[in-house]
This record gives C-alpha cells, sequence and structure tokens, in this order.
C-alpha cells in the first residue's frame, strides 16, 4: 500500500523530482519574485522588518491551511473553519469572564479557569468537527454543502454568546498573555506555536502511516478501502483535527486582541483554500504538501502587504489578490502539464 504514495514524493529512477516537489520549487520562485517587484514598487518593502512582519501577520492562516491540506489531499473541502475561530475566540472569553452580576451582560460569564475554559472551548470545536464527519463520512453527504451548513452553525453560536457584538470586559490578565508574549521583534508566541503545528504536520506527512493513507484516499478512495483503510474512521479524525486547529487559531487570536469578537474569522476558510491551492494542492485530491500551503501563505502575505504599500483602496486590493491567485494557479497547471506530456 505504502509504494504508490512514496513514489508521489520521490524521485523517479530517471533522478527526476516529483510533481510535488516541482511545484514547491515553482511556487518559491514565484514567491520571490513577487518579493522582488514588491520591493522594486514600494519604499523601504526590502528589508528584514518586512520579512519578520509576513510570518507576524501570517501564522494563523498557516494553522488553519494544515487542517485544510490534509482534508484537500484527501480530496474533501473544509468551509467551517472561519466560523469556528470566530466562536472558538467568543466561547473561550465567555467561559473565563467572572460569573459576577455586578457587570453587564457582556462581561459575565462562567468564571472558569483559563486552562479550563481553553479545553472546554476545544472540545465544543471537536464537537463540530464531529457533526462533519457523521455527515460527511458515515453519511456520503457533500463536503461543500455539511461545512458551510457547520460554519453557520458555529458562526451562530459565537453571535449568540456575545450577543453580536464581543467579550472583553472583566477579562483576567491571563486570557491575553498566550497572544502576546514577544519572542523578537513583531514575531510572537503565536507564531511558533505555528511553526511546531508546522513541524509536526510535515512528519505526519512524510513520515507516517497517517500521512500516506491520507494521500491514497484522495488518489483512489476504493483503492484505499480495498487496501484495509478505514477511510470514514480516517476522513472523521482529518475534519476533527482541522476543526481543532481552528480552535486553537480562534483561542490565540482571541488572546492577542484581548477579546472574543463574534465576527472574527469571517472569510478565512476562503484564505485556507487559497493558500491551499496555492501551494499545489488539487480540488480532485491525491496531490498538496503542508510545504507548499506555507508557500502559498507567503504569497498571499506578500501581496496584501504590497497592496496595502501601493495604498490602494481595498476593494482594489481584493481585485489584485484574486488576479494574482488565478494566475498562480493557472500557471502551475500549465507548467504541470507540460512537465507530464
Amino acid at each position: 500500500m505504502n509504494k504508490p504514495i512514496k513514489a508521489l514524493n520521490a524521485r523517479s529512477a530517471t533522478g527526476k523530482i516529483s510533481n510535488e516537489a516541482f511545484l514547491n520549487r515553482v511556487m518559491f520562485l514565484v514567491l520571490i519574485v513577487l518579493f522582488a517587484l514588491a520591493s522594486i514598487f514600494i519604499d523601504k518593502y526590502f528589508s528584514t522588518a518586512t520579512a519578520l512582519n509576513l510570518i507576524a501577520n501570517n501564522w494563523y492562516i498557516v494553522i488553519l491551511g494544515i487542517g485544510v491540506t490534509f482534508l484537500l489531499v484527501s480530496g474533501h473541502l473544509d468551509m467551517s473553519v472561519g466560523g469556528i475561530v470566530g466562536m472558538a475566540g467568543v466561547l473561550s472569553a465567555y467561559f473565563t469572564q467572572p460569573a459576577n452580576e455586578g457587570f453587564s451582560e457582556l462581561g459575565q460569564g462562567l468564571g472558569l479557569p483559563y486552562g479550563v475554559a481553553i479545553l472546554l472551548t476545544l472540545l465544543v470545536c471537536l464537537f463540530i468537527g464531529m457533526l462533519n464527519a457523521l455527515f460527511i463520512a458515515k453519511m456520503r453527504v457533500a463536503s461543500i454543502i455539511v461545512t458551510l451548513g457547520t460554519m453557520s452553525i458555529a458562526r451562530g453560536i459565537g453571535q449568540v454568546a456575545a450577543l453580536g457584538a464581543q467579550r472583553s470586559a472583566g477579562l483576567p490578565d491571563l486570557f491575553g498573555v498566550i497572544g502576546n508574549v514577544p519572542l523578537f521583534g513583531p514575531i510572537k508566541i503565536a507564531a511558533a506555536i505555528a511553526a511546531i503545528l508546522v513541524v509536526i504536520a510535515l512528519f505526519i506527512e512524510k513520515k507516517t502511516s497517517f500521512g500516506r493513507r491520507t494521500y491514497l484516499i484522495g488518489a483512489n478512495r476504493e483503492a484505499a478501502r480495498l487496501s484495509g483503510v478505514k477511510v470514514e474512521l480516517h476522513i472523521g479524525l482529518l475534519y476533527m483535527l482541522s476543526a481543532l486547529l481552528a480552535g486553537i487559531t480562534g483561542i490565540l487570536l482571541a488572546s492577542e486582541m484581548k477579546a472574543g469578537i463574534s465576527t472574527r474569522g469571517a472569510g478565512f476558510e476562503f484564505n485556507a483554500l487559497v493558500v491551499t491551492l496555492l501551494g499545489g494542492a488539487s480540488i480532485d485530491g491525491g496531490v498538496g504538501s503542508v510545504l507548499g500551503m506555507v508557500i502559498g501563505a507567503l504569497i498571499l502575505g506578500v501581496v496584501s502587504s504590497a497592496a496595502y504599500g501601493l495604498l490602494l483602496r481595498p476593494e482594489w486590493q481584493f481585485i489584485l489578490k484574486a488576479v494574482v491567485t488565478f494566475l498562480a494557479i493557472i500557471a502551475q497547471r500549465y507548467l504541470l502539464d507540460r512537465r507530464n506530456k
């Protein structure tokens, strides 16, 4: 079972690198070219500070992208992550706020210790992941339909818990620590957590049977089943992993802002999908990598920061990001098709 999957990531007998490695190199070149162009047109863009800011400002999409990458490789989508991010931030604040009637309704919570609040929040996020798993893996409902529904459920829970606003009053000092501990320059501990999660994900992807089974399911679901892979269980675990990572992201963002904001995470599901596609993943499954996703996140970060540096209006920033993303993905497909002829 492992030989076909290992072949995806290895050199052929002729020494030709795999399609995955080829796409990673192509997109890394795109990243360098875009950074160079931005440095030409934007004063002082070429600097260590800019590179550090790219990491500091995009760690959240990298964490989300890990779960989305594994799911996309398996041939599935997860559009619920943005809603889970908002829900997790609000719930972590609500669970932590003091149970004191002297505060306004938005300042009253359950008064739980912060560690307990985080654990309880992540359990709620896992429940959303379990709903996705139940309907998609067991009942075989289309993943985009289910996850759009659970995105609305998660967003609704956050809106109800925050009364359509945000929870920030009465939060203990500990609430804002994990999202604001500085390491060096603009880099905070959240970026370090993202880096650790990427290393773990790369190990799982390249060195474990779990990673190989994910590729096999995406390449041929029936062949995976005949090879002894428990396909439904595996897909269910992937959805729970994605929900867990979204919950971690929401908790870190809420800590960074020292508030649980019900609208936080809006549109994150699309950004996570975009960076994964930029990294060479295929909607059809069987192709993609965590490393490619990280490169895709940096590309999107360069485009966003360049648009801001060029003083483009917000609507033009959206158009610029869309055009660059579209061209990059088209170039990927074109080069890959020519290479495989």
